[in-house]
């Protein structure tokens, strides 16, 4: 352990002043030459073109028309020939608003980042499969990502794509995984032989360069690199509303989008 001596330097038995203050002046040297190569490597990193591609900018936005998003289930379940019940009671003491169906955003709805080519992460995505469905609902991916779907519940699932398209219908017992990446872009919807609740959809879009999920709310943030872009929701499997073009730039870190992003057209009374 190093201790610092409360004498001066150059004070005490004869040669150990000197010994001490050649000690101070050659960690003084040391100290230094750190301190120019930290500094050598810092410029040589800004100059080196691409070498800052990991800074990324938290883009926020706002949702705009998603109270008029539905999920296709709810439609099949009031037909006869489905054999489905849905038990929904009217009551007085609850408002109009909150008793109209609409979906759950943070599963259902995708916001994409497209650029001008997406590449996949070199880590799978994950889609939990619990409660009889999936998390998230709709997830849009690059070309050539692989997809984990990770099995959270008590029994087990046989999850497939309905094109027939590579994801076969291998049993996944409770607690485990499997992975896949679809074959191509496109939509890919993925159903499962033992619940028929699990419905979701895969999309490919070449040009996804990132992805969020709102909140109930319909704020949504995104973290993305310096640039242009156009941002998109994805429901039910289909791009919904208009893009957004929007333009990222390297400072501040965290940056409010000025218009939000169209998904339908907006309901003045549901979205403010």
């Amino acid at each position: 352990m190093e201790t610092k001596s409360p004498q001066p330097t150059g004070v005490g038995c004869p040669g150990e002043g000197l010994t001490v203050g050649g000690n101070l002046r050659t960690r003084s040297s040391s100290r230094a030459v750190r301190v120019l190569r930290r500094a050598a490597l810092a410029v040589a990193i800004l100059l080196v073109p691409g070498a800052a591609i990991g800074a990324t900018v938290s883009v926020k936005g706002k949702l705009v028309g998603a109270a008029k998003l539905l999920n296709p289930v709810w439609g099949e379940a009031k037909e006869a020939k489905s054999s489905r019940y849905t038990f929904r009671e009217p009551s007085p003491t609850v408002r109009a608003d909150v008793r109209t169906l609409t979906s759950y955003l943070p599963k259902e709805v995708c916001v994409a980042a497209l650029g001008a080519k997406g590449t996949p992460l070199s880590a799978p995505l994950r889609v939990v499969v619990a409660g009889g469905r999936t998390t998230p609902v709709t997830l849009v991916v690059a070309e050539g990502q692989q997809i984990l779907f990770e099995n959270q519940d008590p029994f087990p699932h046989k999850l497939y794509d309905l094109g027939g398209k590579g994801l076969q219908a291998v049993e996944t017992a409770s607690g485990k995984s499997r992975t896949w990446t679809p074959p191509g872009p496109g939509k890919y919807e993925v159903r499962d032989q033992l619940a028929p609740s699990v419905r979701s959809w895969i999309v490919v879009e070449p040009k996804t360069v990132a992805v969020g999920f709102p909140d109930r709310l319909g704020n949504f943030a995104i973290d993305l690199a310096p640039g242009t872009y156009s941002l998109r929701g994805y429901h039910n499997g289909e791009p919904v509303g208009v893009e957004l073009p929007i333009t990222v730039t390297p400072a501040p870190a965290e940056q409010l989008l000025r218009d939000p992003l169209k998904v339908a057209e907006p309901d003045k009374a549901k979205d403010k």
